[in-house]
């Protein structure tokens, strides 16, 4: 082979090998693309199967409850876990811990907020924070006893009874979080507010 045809021969190794890397690129260019709008019609999906989940206080029985609806949407047949649990007013994990003051375990204890979940009573923790895990099939309600949290002990005497009631008790909403399992899909993690005052008739108020 001469050194023309050496040249040539060169030339078309170069030529193909930029042609093979452009087509690579362009196959991983377009596996990407796929990918993406594959994960956003994922998402859009997710978002217009979330669970219309919706949460009222009543005391119609004669004592504070908390029921929650699973009202759709028409796809979703049921939710196979529900998992609730009351928020604190906010989130006081980070909070500095003086001495003498309210031990991370101590404030960790408290419900930051006018209600708990009555302890042991339908399937509710000891501490009154989250209830036991239950489904809901479409149209079905559940119903969970609650009663006044408690002040911690550094809310101490009468003053320290009437400073609890005035911040976490008047007019405080009771915050929600509901996290909801379907096969098939992604959790959800919904949250709702419920004003306090004045529970009769409910107000149905839906956790988004």
């Amino acid at each position: 082979m001469g050194i023309a045809d050496t040249s040539i021969a060169a030339t078309a190794a170069v030529f193909s090998g930029v042609a093979a890397f452009a087509a690579w690129k362009t196959a991983t260019e377009a596996n990407r693309t796929a990918t993406s709008v594959a994960q956003i019609e994922r998402d859009r999906w997710h978002t217009e199967m979330t669970p219309n989940v919706g949460l009222a206080l009543t005391n119609e029985r004669g004592r504070p409850e908390l029921l929650v609806r699973f009202d759709g949407p028409a796809p979703l047949r049921a939710i196979d876990g529900l998992e609730l649990s009351i928020r604190d007013d906010r989130d006081r994990s980070n909070d500095q811990t003086l001495a003498g003051g309210a031990t991370r375990e101590e404030r960790a204890r408290t419900i930051w907020g006018p209600f708990r979940l009555s302890p042991h009573i339908d399937g509710a923790d000891e501490l009154g924070r989250s209830a036991e895990a239950f489904s809901l099939t479409h149209g079905e309600q559940r119903r969970f006893a609650l009663e006044r949290s408690l002040p911690p002990r550094w809310y101490e005497g009468a003053e320290g009874a009437r400073r609890w009631e005035f911040e976490f008790q008047n007019h405080a909403p009771l915050r929600v979080w509901v996290v909801c399992q379907v096969e098939g899909h992604k959790p959800w993690k919904l949250t709702a507010n419920l004003i306090t005052s004045g529970m009769a008739p409910p107000e149905w108020i839906r956790a988004h």
